[in-house]
């Protein structure tokens, strides 16, 4: 990595470029733990969704063939086999042939956004598993553990401000490195003739504009469920009108409601339902009558005095997530939320989060949500090998390249890091420990120098 040695007391016409480099190299010494497990285990998440269907092949699957039971016969099963402890909160019935039924029940002991499911054989009523789901994608423990590794090491609320950190800096890491690579000296020779080091460099900076747009991609579409950055998003969304439609369960507000859901685990409330069973098949039928055409459905038994809520939960292409409420004595549509009315906007970021999740071109999308993570793993390891191999030259504080930039310039860094940490926060936050940490390591240099002299 080059590096300017002019005085600082004078800044140098060239100095932008040094300045690049020691702000890309900083922030990726620091910042590249948080990327790497984010793309790790977000790698082994997107890769899964095969493994989870055979590790739970019992209860997703039956041999049995012939018409399945109604479904308030099913529910009833699986209330049955809990000796009615529990409440049912929502059915999701088999979507084909072969499959199972999902019984969602309430459980208090279980955490935010988790469900205690039963899985129905619909044509014997026979229980084929007892386990726990997460959130609105319903998935199973093996993947609620990758998930929660990569949203916040399994650490909790706070453990969520690592992948915050991650995505936060992803897109400054991206752009600053394409923007070294667009202004740097171009390769005069072949791949195979270059010196190692040169070879390592090239590897870096190749695996890093190559991944570089599905990288900001990734930044951009994790930040819009993260904890700071996401509340800006949320509020900036509202402002402009931008909010995703939701159904209101309402009896008395037929039109449909907003919501901030840009999250896609955050799962309704659970609890306090009413016990309808004995109405879930003609509530079935009410909603295909109503559109509800995914074999994707989750009918979701009404709290007291609300509607049921009936949406499609197929988030592949095409994306079929339309919603509706139905009154709980009618079973007439209250409120109803179609894909097709969204704004661009929210159908972009349903998109987007599915896109990122791997789900929503199967496993064209998983392959190409893996390779982009693998780059970016293998793109941080040459990082810190390079590092490694140039220290302690490498080890310049950014405070002197900062000193040789023109006023101008460094007012214009200073106006657009104020900006980017208001609006993301977290990554401001670490901006001002970074800071210290290299005004520290700046102050230590000088000291050391003087005992030299």
């Amino acid at each position: 990595m080059p590096s300017s040695h002019q005085p600082s007391g004078r800044a140098a016409p060239n100095a932008l470029r040094p300045f690049l480099v020691r702000l890309h190299f900083y922030i990726g010494l620091f910042v590249g733990p948080f990327l790497f497990i984010a793309a790790l285990s977000g790698m082994l998440y997107v890769l899964t969704p095969q493994i989870e269907q055979r590790l739970y092949a019992d209860a997703l699957f039956t041999d049995q063939t012939g018409a399945a039971q109604p479904l308030t016969a099913q529910a009833e099963a699986a209330r049955s086999y809990l000796d009615h402890a529990l409440n049912v909160s929502a059915v999701r019935p088999a979507p084909a042939a072969g499959q199972t039924t999902r019984v969602l029940f309430s459980d208090a002991t279980l955490g935010p956004s988790e469900n205690r499911t039963i899985f129905v054989d619909p044509v014997t009523l026979t229980i084929r598993g007892d386990m726990t789901t997460y959130g609105t994608s319903g998935i199973l423990p093996f993947r609620t553990t990758l998930d929660y590794l990569h949203r916040n090491l399994m650490l909790g609320d706070w453990g969520r401000y690592y992948s915050e950190v991650a995505a936060s800096w992803l897109w400054v890491v991206v752009l600053g490195g394409v923007a070294l690579w667009a202004t740097g000296p171009r390769r005069r020779r072949a791949v195979a003739a270059m010196p190692p080091a040169q070879r390592r460099r090239w590897i870096h900076s190749s695996l890093g504009v190559t991944a570089g747009a599905g990288l900001l991609f990734l930044s951009v579409t994790g930040l819009t469920w993260s904890q700071a950055a996401g509340a800006r998003i949320d509020s900036l969304r509202g402002a402009l009108g931008l909010v995703t439609p939701s159904v209101s369960l309402a009896l008395d507000a037929p039109d449909t409601a907003v919501t901030h859901d840009h999250h896609h685990h955050r799962a309704p409330d659970l609890t306090a339902r009413e016990d309808r069973l004995a109405d879930l098949d003609a509530v079935a039928e009410a909603a295909r009558a109503a559109g509800i055409d995914s074999p994707f459905m989750e009918i979701r038994l009404p709290k007291p005095d609300q509607a049921w809520s009936v949406r499609e939960y197929d988030r592949s292409w095409p994306t079929q997530v339309d919603a509706i409420a139905l009154h709980p004595n009618t079973l007439d549509v209250t409120s109803r939320a179609d894909f097709d009315s969204f704004a661009i906007v929210s159908k972009l970021i349903r998109w987007g989060i599915d896109l990122h999740m791997g789900v929503l071109f199967g496993l064209p999308n998983q392959i190409l949500m893996a390779l982009i993570a693998a780059a970016l793993m293998v793109a941080i390891v040459y990082g810190y090998v390079l590092w490694w191999q140039r220290r302690p030259a490498a080890g310049e504080p950014l405070s002197t390249a900062w000193s040789r930039l023109p006023i101008k310039a460094r007012i214009t860094w200073i106006l657009v890091a104020c900006a980017v940490s208001w609006a993301l926060p977290v990554l401001g936050v670490s901006l001002g420990l970074f800071l210290v940490v290299d005004l520290l390591r700046c102050l230590a240099a000088h000291q050391a120098a003087r005992r030299v002299s």
